[in-house]
């Protein structure tokens, strides 16, 4: 398609959606489920990945707000997961 910029291919991107869904669902699921508290690293990274994913899904279909939900979602989680670094070593 003229115009477009793609990075990644459909199966590709098609998989990286699906993996960063997962990754949230999961992340919400131990959260809920009290396997992980909000402070714990995993859940950061849980959230980190499908940022990651959702973001270069998103990227490919070119739904831009869907990007920039993902990826502020992601810089979010970094910075929890740099407070939680920070306090533990004070």
């Amino acid at each position: 398609m003229p115009g477009e910029i793609i990075f990644i291919g459909k199966n590709l991107a098609t998989a990286l959606g699906w993996t960063g869904s997962i990754a949230y669902l999961t992340g919400y699921l131990l959260l809920s489920m009290n396997k992980l508290k909000p402070g714990h690293k995993a859940y950061h990274a849980l959230n980190i990945g499908g940022a990651i994913g959702l973001t270069a899904n998103a990227l490919f279909l070119q739904d831009y707000p869907n990007v920039i939900v993902n990826l502020s979602w992601g810089l979010i989680a970094i910075a929890a997961i740099a407070t939680i670094v920070r306090t533990k070593r004070n």
